[in-house]
């Protein structure tokens, strides 16, 4: 389990650092708004958002950095409940965590997300996104199928097992 915490502390330094360079790049080679096209589906496009994901609670910063806070907090506190016993937990909680530090120093440090990953489909816009925020949703989304996997042993277990 060692070696999990370890991979894990790993993935959050690597996550946050990834984010924040990606970020400072961005601000630095781009004017707001400026969008490059890389793929027909795909653009670097500066945004600033002030907001949550897909731009929800705009101007909500001070709540916003609170809330990170206190999720980072709560997922320590909670972390058996939240995690479990298994040994991809750590390093899914390291990206996590990561990305979570990663939007709160930019909430922190400039009052607003740098966002610039634009993903289209003609004109149709999904909203623009991050480094943290794909880290986010790739390790809610692991966690949610590790808990679903865990589950369903269990209850197969649960059968076979002589009564």
């Amino acid at each position: 389990m060692r070696r999990a915490f370890a991979l894990g502390l790993a993935l959050l330094i690597l996550t946050l650092a990834l984010d924040q360079a990606a970020k400072l790049w961005v601000e630095r080679a781009f004017a707001l708004g400026e969008s490059l096209p890389l793929l027909p589906v795909l653009n670097l496009t500066y945004v600033r958002n002030q907001g949550a994901a897909w731009g929800l609670f705009q101007g909500a910063q001070t709540a916003l950095a609170a809330f990170g806070a206190i999720a980072i907090a709560l997922c320590c506190v909670f972390w058996k409940k939240i995690f479990g016993p298994y040994r991809w937990a750590p390093p899914l909680m390291g990206l996590l965590f990561g990305g979570i530090l990663g939007n709160l120093v930019d909430r922190l440090r400039l009052g607003y997300v740098v966002d610039f990953v634009d993903c289209h489909w003609g004109g149709a816009h999904f909203p623009c996104f991050n480094v943290a925020d794909a880290a986010i949703c790739l390790s809610v989304a692991a966690l949610v199928v590790l808990q679903w996997v865990a589950d369903r042993r269990a209850a197969r277990a649960a059968r076979e097992e002589p009564r």
